[in-house]
Order: C-alpha cells, then sequence, then structure tokens
C-alpha cells in the first residue's frame, strides 16, 4: 500500500465513521465509491472490503452508545437474528452479478437512502416546529400590586416535613408524575403502540440483512426507522441499538463471503482504524450539532455520488 493510498484512504475513513456515528447508518454507502473511485478496488472486492469497514465502525460506536445506556440488547439480537438468512442470501447472490450491474443497482441504493434521510430530516424539523413554548420569553411577569398582601397562614398548619436527606415533600398520588424507569431512559415501548404483527418485523430483519450481504452496507439508514416505527424505540435509543443490528448482520456476510474474494488487509485496515475514530467522534456529535443539519449535508452528498456513479454504469448496461 503506498503513501498516497493510505493518505486517500484515511479522509474517507474518518468521514464514513463520523456519519455511522453521528447518524447510526447511512455513512457506510460512501465506503464502496470509496474503496472504488478512490482506492482502486473492483466492486465485488469493495463490497466486501466495506463489511469490514462497517464492522469496525460499528463495534467502536456500539460501546460508545452502550456506555450511555442507549442500545436495547435484547431487540438488536433478536432484530439482528432475524436477518441472517437475507444476509447469507444477499452476499451469494452479489457474488454471481456483473460488477456494471452492480454499481447500477448501488446508484439507485443510494438515491433510496438520499430519500429517507431527507424525509427523516423534514419529519424531524416538523416535530420540532410543533413544540411551542408554554409563555412567550419576551413576556415579562406581571407586577404585583403593593396594596395586595397575601393571606396570613394559620398558625395550626404544619409546615410539610421533609424526607431524610432534605429533599422536597413527596406528593400526593394523585398529582405525582410518572417516574422513569431505572434506567434513566423511556420505555421500550408506548402502551398505547399496537403490537406490530410479528411478519412484520421478520419481512424487515429480512431486507435489512439482504442489503447489508448484497450491497456491503449496514442497512441502518432502514434499521432506525424501523426500530422507531415498529418497535417504538426513541430516536437515540434507536441509534445505538442499530449498531447492533449492523454488527450481527455484517458478520454474517463476512462469513459468507470467506474466500471467496482476495482483499487488501493493510487497506482496509487503515481504512477501518480510520472508521473507528470517526465513529467515536460522531457519537459526540450527536448531542453538539443539530441533526436536521447534518442529515440534510449528508443527502446531499449522497445525491451527487449516487448521479454520478448511475452517469458512469448505465452507459454500460446498453453498450454491445
Amino acid at each position: 500500500m503506498s503513501v498516497l493510498i493510505a493518505a486517500t484512504a484515511l479522509p474517507c475513513g474518518l468521514l464514513i465513521g463520523l456519519l455511522l456515528g453521528a447518524l447510526g447508518g447511512g455513512g457506510s454507502v460512501l465506503a464502496v465509491p470509496a474503496l472504488v473511485y478512490l482506492l482502486g478496488q473492483s466492486p465485488h472486492e469493495a463490497t466486501a472490503g466495506a463489511l469490514v469497514v462497517v464492522t469496525v465502525g460499528a463495534v467502536t460506536g456500539l460501546v460508545c452508545h452502550a456506555r450511555a445506556g442507549r442500545v436495547r440488547w435484547a431487540a438488536g439480537s433478536v432484530f439482528g437474528a432475524l436477518g441472517t438468512a437475507g444476509s447469507y442470501l444477499g452476499s451469494r447472490w452479489s457474488a454471481t452479478l456483473d460488477p456494471t450491474v452492480l454499481m447500477a443497482a448501488f446508484a439507485g441504493l443510494m438515491l433510496v437512502v438520499a430519500a429517507m434521510l431527507l424525509l427523516r430530516g423534514l419529519r424531524e424539523r416538523r416535530s420540532a416546529e410543533t413544540v411551542r413554548p408554554l409563555r412567550d420569553p419576551t413576556e415579562t411577569a406581571p407586577l404585583r400590586d403593593p396594596m395586595v398582601t397575601e393571606p396570613l397562614r394559620d398558625r395550626s398548619e404544619a409546615d410539610p416535613v421533609p424526607d431524610r436527606a432534605g429533599a422536597a415533600p413527596i406528593p400526593d398520588h394523585a398529582g405525582a408524575a410518572p417516574s422513569p424507569d431505572h434506567t434513566g431512559t423511556d420505555r421500550l415501548r408506548d402502551p398505547m403502540r399496537p403490537i406490530p404483527h410479528p411478519a412484520r418485523i421478520i419481512a424487515t430483519a429480512f431486507v435489512v440483512g439482504l442489503l447489508t450481504g448484497f450491497f456491503g452496507v449496514g442497512g441502518g439508514f432502514v434499521v432506525v426507522p424501523a426500530l422507531t416505527l415498529i418497535l417504538g424505540l426513541e430516536m437515540p435509543v434507536a441509534i445505538g441499538t442499530s449498531l447492533l443490528v449492523i454488527l450481527i448482520n455484517s458478520l454474517t456476510a463476512l462469513g459468507t463471503r470467506a474466500g471467496t474474494s482476495n482483499l487488501d488487509w493493510p487497506l482496509l485496515a487503515c481504512f477501518a482504524a480510520a472508521a473507528a475514530l470517526g465513529s467515536h467522534l460522531g457519537n459526540r456529535l450527536t448531542t453538539r450539532l443539530r441533526p436536521q443539519v447534518l442529515t440534510t449535508a449528508f443527502a446531499s452528498l449522497v445525491t451527487i455520488l449516487a448521479v454520478t456513479m448511475a452517469a458512469a454504469a448505465l452507459p454500460h448496461l446498453w453498450s454491445p
């Protein structure tokens, strides 16, 4: 591996890991174009090598989210296990395709990813706009009339007795607010949300695994919406749990592709190390950067790359 290739692999891996950690998915779609057009890999080698990058980035991001309590291990393990069959079939199917067809299909996938990210950003913006303050912060509190005095308290009324820790008195049951669970996060599901049909969960998990095995992507752009809409997870928890699903599907696809592709391991190690660092930094961005800005910028980049890849691949499909 030359110095020039290493200098190209480092920023590419850093960017992919950054997006993977911040968005919980989607960043891996950049791995295949980077490996093909910037690092000289064939499409089949790139789709297999991207799985290594995705796996390392998912492990790093998963550790960070797990420390913050944003991973639902049981739900993620079951969802990932249900997708292993799709991951196996996708890997076998991808190996039989012509490289030009594979890249044209990948361009279509990137357009779908960009559209889903834009819709996700619009939903987040609309949900943020619906939240209004109870009172205009520019309004000042009304001035008290100095002639109006507070009524004197009856001396027979006893002061509330604080608890042993010196905290405020506990209100009665009728006025008490619901307490959070012991993990400090929201519950797994809203009790008012209808339980999804098992066939819907299995089908979604299968599609995620199929995308991972076929294209060498994590499929987080599908996993995160699925975990929020189907399982009812909050967005930060869905992002953390999606990395567990990505890890399971990626390991299955890697095991299926073992021995079928000649991988440049020094290049992938450099690429994956940069992705691991970027995933750690991306996890920190989730609390410091507006997700709408990051999602919109990334969707625009993916759209430009998808159009470029389609323009390069489609003419070869119809050429004799």
